[in-house]
């Protein structure tokens, strides 16, 4: 049976939820999806943990961090993080990840996923939501940053897929644009204008 699975745009009413679903671990090692939004000269190593969390709450208080949180039956579950690409200043820093015309896309960089919740959808369904949520507040190119899974039977882990995996993109219409033997790619899509989309509300259940 599928989950019946409600997308809430976070706010910081919510921050407590993103709080639970992150846990005392701060999603992954400590990051509490500061990672992509370092600025030049600052080491993770010396952000991660009890800063990364005040400046993320900070951020969620001041309206400059946006996502999109998943429930299940009252339970948060799922996190995605979306914004213009210049409001992940990391990713301009990355050379396999710059682009030309960085100031008109808006950025898919990371997701988590309940540990007990993953591989059930729930990614997906983050992602269709947040595309529609791109979509009316004017995105015209989206990008992510997944990682390609591994040759052979081996899986990819759990800590090197939190920007997703290429196939898992492209089934969302994204294309690569960047390929690279290894490592994370980077995948554009274009969005239809909301004039040619439907519209939905930022939150809505999903089964």
């Amino acid at each position: 049976m599928s989950l019946a699975i409600e997308i809430q745009e976070l706010t910081p009413k919510l921050w407590p939820a993103l709080e639970t679903l992150f846990g005392k671990n701060g999603a992954c090692a400590g990051c509490w999806c500061m990672f992509w939004r370092l600025e030049e000269g600052e080491r993770f190593a010396d952000v991660k943990g009890a800063p990364a969390k005040q400046r993320m709450k900070a951020l969620v208080d001041e309206g400059k961090a946006q996502g999109l949180l998943a429930f299940v039956d009252g339970q948060p579950v799922g996190w995605l993080t979306l914004g213009p690409r210049r409001s992940f200043p990391r990713l301009d820093r990355a050379p396999s990840l710059r682009c030309d015309d960085a100031d008109d896309v808006w950025s898919v960089p990371c997701f988590f996923i309940h540990k007990d919740f993953r591989g059930q959808g729930v990614a997906t369904v983050l992602l269709k939501a947040a595309l529609d949520v791109m979509r009316q507040r004017g995105a015209r190119t989206v990008e992510g940053y997944p990682v390609k899974p591994p040759k052979g039977s081996a899986r990819t882990s759990n800590a090197s897929a939190y920007t997703g995996t290429v196939p898992f993109f492209e089934k969302q219409g994204f294309e690569l644009v960047a390929e690279r033997p290894q490592g994370k790619q980077r995948v554009r899509k274009a969005l239809a204008s909301p004039a040619r989309a439907p519209r939905r509300a930022a939150s809505k259940r999903i089964r």
